[in-house]
């Protein structure tokens, strides 16, 4: 116990003193995550919305299909990314591999089905009443769209935080495609799980809180958000 309390202490100190390194991770870090976020949202956002409005042949397929995906192992993940972007991949003209790109499009796949799912059942589940209601009182069917955009925003808000959090915690992925080169590919994720293996348990438990603090701050913000929505109603 009274070793965890000087690593914590240490970590406190490393974190106050604002180390370079420490801080240029965590910026990386955020960067990376805030822009696959963004994307898979762009494209699970209306996916989500229209498959779960929409009867379609094969859509217990799908929908098994999507709540698969929303469970990918990181790992396989990043291994599907680095084959698809190494000399001989797919994409490897383009040499993305060990670069934030990869991450980015390695999150993004992880990302994308968690944002589609989550919006997807609960559109499935009240979106085509929500259309109805819309119909019947003479909308058309961008009143509609609107009407359930609306409706839905905080759902579509805690899919958004959810897919975030998965992003900025995973660690298989982006250590697979990224590599966690120093000033380059490392983020506060590989950058825990390299000095839990090296002993610096201080190091590692300053990113520790750092993560921990992003998690509350962004939970705080959703928890306001939701609170303010239901106080509407």
């Amino acid at each position: 116990m009274e070793y965890f309390y000087n690593s914590f202490t240490e970590a406190i100190q490393l974190l106050i003193t604002g180390d370079g390194e420490v801080y240029r991770i965590v910026l990386l870090s955020l960067l990376v995550s805030f822009s696959a976020t963004f994307f898979a949202s762009l494209i699970a956002i209306p996916l989500g919305l229209l498959t779960g409005i929409k009867n379609f042949k094969f859509k217990k397929t799908y929908t098994r299909l999507l709540y698969t995906l929303m469970g990918l192992p990181p790992v396989v993940v990043g291994l599907i990314v680095a084959i698809m972007l190494s000399r001989r991949g797919l994409l490897g003209r383009f040499e993305l591999l060990y670069t934030s790109k990869a991450m980015i499009i390695a999150q993004v796949l992880l990302v994308t089905p968690i944002i589609t799912g989550i919006i997807f059942n609960h559109a499935k589940v009240y979106g085509s009443k929500i259309c109805k209601v819309c119909y019947t009182l003479g909308g058309s069917s961008y009143d509609a769209l609107w009407l359930l955009i609306r409706e839905m925003r905080v759902t579509m808000l805690i899919a958004i935080v959810t897919g975030f959090g998965r992003a900025i915690s995973e660690v298989g992925a982006v250590m697979i495609v990224g590599g966690n080169i120093k000033y380059h590919t490392r983020v506060m994720t590989t950058y825990i799980a390299m000095n839990n293996g090296m002993g610096n348990y201080a190091k590692a438990l300053a990113m520790g809180i750092v993560l921990l603090l992003i998690s509350f701050t962004v939970n705080s913000i959703l928890y306001n958000y939701g609170m303010g929505e239901q106080d509407e109603y």
